[in-house]
Formats: structure tokens, sequence, C-alpha cells
């Protein structure tokens, strides 16, 4: 079952809390807005990556791409999760199937791994909390995963 814990994500994966980070990408390689921007400008390295993947590709959707972060004694893995297609519009933007396939490779490919995420998909992709928890929990059941709710520590 999937843990919560409240705070900040970025200052938790910083303090060694986490090995894996995940955030929602959309396929046009932007990272312009909610914690994607804060990723991005912290962490240029996942940014790099996200870069190197094709520009509004669909074929992205479910995957991934990655980054290891090496800051002062602490390494961790930041995933830029491929869950949404466009990055506005009206209704949901979050793709569900790509949710589910993104989790499915994460507990394959991170099995073991202490994972953390926000509410991935259910901020600026306007997905419904209650479905994306019950895939995550689904995919990624028997693993350590933390969704973090952001509270201004």
């Amino acid at each position: 079952m999937m843990n919560v814990l409240k705070g900040d994500l970025i200052e938790f994966a910083l303090a060694g809390r986490f090995d894996v980070i995940i955030h929602g990408c959309n396929c046009f390689c932007t990272m312009g807005a909610g914690i994607a921007k804060l990723i991005r400008d912290k962490f240029p390295e996942a940014y790099q990556a996200d870069l190197k993947t094709p520009i509004g590709d669909k074929n992205k959707l479910g995957t991934y791409s990655m980054a290891e972060i090496k800051r002062n004694d602490k390494i961790f893995t930041i995933v830029n999760g491929y869950t949404q297609y466009e990055f506005s519009g009206h209704g949901s933007l979050v793709d569900y199937g790509a949710m589910k396939n993104l989790f499915a490779r994460i507990k394959k490919d991170f099995s073991n791994q202490r994972i953390g995420y926000p509410k991935i998909g259910a901020g600026l992709a306007k997905g419904d909390w209650e479905v994306i928890s019950g895939i995550i929990n689904a995919e990624l059941q028997g693993e350590d995963h933390t969704l973090v709710a952001y509270v201004n520590i």
C-alpha cells in the first residue's frame, strides 16, 4: 500500500529519503510548470534527459527518461514519466493507460528501491487521484512507495 508523507518531495530526495522520485511529464519536453518546472530548474540533468527524447512523440506515453542525481553525498534517480500527451486543454490530460504502463515499468526497473512521487497526474494534468492512486497501488504492490503530499516546510 501507498505510504503518505507530508512535506517537499525534492527536499526529501536531497536528504536521502528516496532512491527514486517520479514526476509526470507531457510528450513535448517542456517541463514548464508545476513540480516538473521545479525539477527542471533544480536538476538540469533531468531536463537534459527529457530533451534527449523525441519532441511530441505519442509513443513516449507510458515510458520514461531518467537522470542520476548526485548532490553532496546523496545519489538518487529522477524519473520523468510520460503520463500525458498535451500540456494544456480542457478536461483531464492524464492518460490512465500510460500511467499504468509507466508504473509497471517502474516496478520492473526499480524494484526494492524507495520510491517517492507527488500526486502525479492529478494536478495540472487534472486526473482523478482516486483512479491514479489505485493504478499506483496495483502496479507497485509489494514495493516501498510513498506519496509526498506537498507542504511547504
